[in-house]
């Protein structure tokens, strides 16, 4: 294999790699024995992707692309006027939808079918927001001369239709424009570890695949029953030979962190080649990960193992959906707000709210309001669930807490940023004293706002936890939510607590 002089591989600390351009030309000898110096404070690290530059700019550009293609369409079926304003527009419109818009792939399901990304639910769903920003900003600007209403109408209804036909058809593309140039891009790896056999799966089902030429392992092929034969290329002894023989461009190194001394060795020897040498962490997969990610602090990688998912501009689209939500809810809910306020008051002795202390982000302590549905108003060291048929409760109080109703006050607790409409539940504080030293992990459902509903009680754990079982289900549903959180799953989670609300199920 022709190496290159220009270019040399780099090892980093904790025994990563990168491509670098080398220093000017040097003798054999001096090269093989002067060592190759990098220091921390000299490098910068960048998160980047490894797929070909054509599928990358077809895949984030396609979806802007469409749209504005589709609106040009429209005003011109429409006999609308072209001038400077629509190409305002059209940038506006290409801004929002590369920002709202999920770049399109196909995915492995469960089951192990392949499915297209984004959805048509999601996708109708982003496509709606980009088009009521659009509108908004139409009318609020008073350019509605620009696109006439029949443009607007036909522009709304064309275009999810258009952006499903191309991600359908630029994914099935990308994958035959890959395919067909397997041989651009040769990979092998080291380590047959669950990490390495997992990351041979989806780097085949993915849209861009490459030639995989097999595992390599410090460990005899007799001791890997998980891998099949025609998988296995050779010792790490065989590597380098194997290396520059089948001009081998990507390798992957997924082995244990308890072979790094013998993986500095293997790095040393690598460095002799040009191919591009990727760690794969096989030992992650023994924590309990939440949103993991590779995040890049001031230029040095970090991998997230326990994130909140609403960092950055996830967190302000909740926020802002959130914001929103309750801005719209409220007025609508004012009349019954005070019905039930008014009936509360005439119907027993006491406060007509009743607020008690919960932990909110982060674990800190805020105050949740509800109607008062009992009579007594616990917030100390110890409080008694509530149970089925529970005499604590008022005759009105056990209506309220079967339709939820005594919770609609906490929509001034989500305008206050205490809470959100979606998210785990919040417990009492005594409750949480209580689990968090009985459940791993049980803190980390306090990494988002807690919410007026959430992902455990669409399915069906509302009510009494009298069991530790069933406060461990709510938590793994919790951390669950936590881990696929999107603003499509917070719409989904809204729509399917209606009929709960309306059955009363396990609410008491």
């Amino acid at each position: 294999m022709p190496q290159n002089s220009l270019m040399r591989d780099v090892p980093l600390p904790g025994g990563a790699a990168f491509r670098s351009s080398a220093a000017p030309f040097e003798a054999p000898a001096a090269a093989a024995t002067r060592p190759v110096i990098n220091s921390l404070g000299q490098t910068e690290f960048r998160l980047g992707t490894a797929q070909p530059p054509a599928v990358t700019l077809l895949q984030e550009l396609l979806g802007p692309s469409v749209a504005v293609a589709t609106l040009a369409t429209c005003m011109w079926l429409d006999s609308s006027h072209f001038s400077s304003g629509f190409l305002a527009l059209a940038l506006i419109t290409f801004v929002l939808s590369d920002r709202i818009l999920t770049t399109p792939e196909l995915r492995a399901t469960a089951n192990g079918e392949r499915e297209l990304q984004p959805s048509l639910p999601r996708l109708l769903l982003q496509w709606g927001i980009i088009f009521a920003l659009l509108l908004f900003l139409i009318t609020t600007l008073g350019v509605t001369h620009l696109v006439g209403v029949g443009a607007l109408t036909a522009w709304f209804f064309i275009t999810p239709a258009a952006l499903m036909a191309s991600n359908f058809a630029a994914t099935r593309l990308a994958r035959w424009w890959t395919t067909s140039r397997d041989t651009t891009c040769r990979h092998i790896i080291i380590g047959a570890t669950d990490a390495g056999l997992e990351l041979a799966k989806r780097v085949q089902e993915g849209t861009y695949s490459g030639r995989f030429l097999g595992f390599f392992d410090f460990r005899d092929p007799s001791r890997l029953p998980q891998l099949a034969p025609e998988q296995w290329a050779g010792t790490c002894a065989e590597v380098v030979d194997f290396v520059r023989r089948n001009a081998v461009d990507a390798i992957y190194i997924a082995l244990p962190i308890s072979t790094e001394p013998r993986m500095a060795q293997l790095l040393q020897q690598l460095r002799d080649t040009t191919a591009s040498i990727y760690l794969v962490p096989a030992n992650i997969f023994a924590f309990n990960l939440v949103q993991p990610r590779c995040v890049e602090i001031h230029g040095i990688p970090a991998l997230a193992v326990c994130e909140t998912p609403h960092r950055g501009m996830p967190g302000l689209s909740k926020r802002v959906f959130d914001i929103v939500l309750a801005l719209v809810g409220l007025p609508i809910a004012a009349p019954l707000l005070l019905f039930i306020a008014a009936a509360v008051k005439l119907t027993s002795g006491g406060p007509v709210l009743f607020k008690q202390r919960r932990y909110g982000l982060n674990g800190e302590e805020i105050y949740v309001y509800k109607f008062r549905t009992m009579t007594v108003c616990e917030d100390g060291t110890t409080v008694a669930q509530a149970t089925r048929n529970d005499e604590r409760c008022t005759s009105l109080g056990r209506f309220l807490r079967r339709t939820s109703l005594d919770e609609l006050p906490q929509i001034l607790n989500v305008l206050a940023g205490q809470m959100s409409f979606v998210g785990p539940r919040p417990h009492a504080v005594a409750h949480n004293e209580q689990y968090r030293k009985l459940i791993s992990g049980y803190m980390v459902r306090h990494k988002v706002r807690p919410g007026i509903t959430g992902w455990a009680q669409v399915h069906g754990l509302r009510g009494e936890t009298d069991t530790l079982d069933k406060m461990h289900r709510r938590i793994e549903y919790d951390i669950d939510y936590l881990n696929n959180w999107s603003l499509w799953l917070d719409l989904k989670i809204l729509c399917r607590s209606v009929p709960l609300v309306v059955r009363g199920d396990k609410a008491y």
